[in-house]
């Protein structure tokens, strides 16, 4: 079966309220790691999880540049994965909540990747879907 989203390019509706989904998530992936490395700053990994927030943070200016370029007002909301996530006392049992986060927005992106048409865009969340692949394999190597 061939994969036809390159033949089904995205509106621009479309497109802001996937960057728009994709910001809250990022959004609550960096509370999340934020609060988690400062809970665990003793412990080995605590630079992982560090390194894990200052991407979600980045990511996080990405989509507001991207949506603000495209003249639109960026989401303020920050989804739901951060009251689940936070609630998690057990820090393995969070990290792995967390890369289930990841691989969810790492899905979302190879899906929408192939249908934006503008080059820039695709090129800026293909390095956003990069550094989650890498993410996740960094913390199933860590835990």
């Amino acid at each position: 079966m061939h994969d036809l989203s390159a033949l089904n390019p995205i509106s621009g509706d479309e497109l802001i309220a996937a960057l728009n989904e994709l910001l809250e998530a990022e959004r609550a992936g960096a509370r999340v790691t934020l609060e988690t490395a400062n809970q665990i700053k003793s412990h080995e990994l605590a630079p992982l999880v560090t390194d894990i927030q200052h991407d979600e943070v980045r990511w996080c200016k990405m989509l507001l540049g991207i949506i603000g370029s495209l003249g639109f007002s960026p989401s303020t909301a920050t989804g739901e994965f951060y009251e689940k996530a936070i609630s998690i006392e057990d820090l393995k049992e969070r990290l792995l909540f967390l890369n289930r986060g990841q691989g969810w927005v790492a899905r979302r992106l190879e899906k929408l990747i192939p249908r934006i048409q503008e080059p820039n865009i695709r090129s800026q969340l293909q390095a956003m879907l990069d550094a989650h692949v890498l993410n996740i394999r960094r913390v199933e190597e860590s835990i």
